[in-house]
């Protein structure tokens, strides 16, 4: 079930990208006059936008680098080999 969640909330984030990028290139279309190129432009952007939610979630994390604080104390506490 995990996986169908996790699915569904990539598909969603896709779509609402798409469908918020249209809503604006509408928008703009309707009080500009320049139909249909905002709409055109804009859901270009809004599919780009969806690509890039779902790229970032899927893709792997970088671990996270530890505080100073933490990295000296661990050497500290290291024997030496002299």
């Amino acid at each position: 079930m995990r996986g169908m969640a996790e699915g569904l909330k990539l598909a969603s984030e896709f779509a609402a990208g798409i469908i918020v990028g249209g809503g604006i290139g509408f928008l703009i279309d309707r009080t500009a006059g320049i139909a249909p190129f905002g709409l055109i432009v804009f859901l270009m952007f809004g599919f780009a936008a969806g690509i890039r939610n779902v790229l970032r979630h899927v893709s792997p994390k970088p671990p996270t680098a530890a505080p100073q604080a933490t990295a000296d104390a661990e050497r500290a506490e290291k024997p030496r080999n002299s």
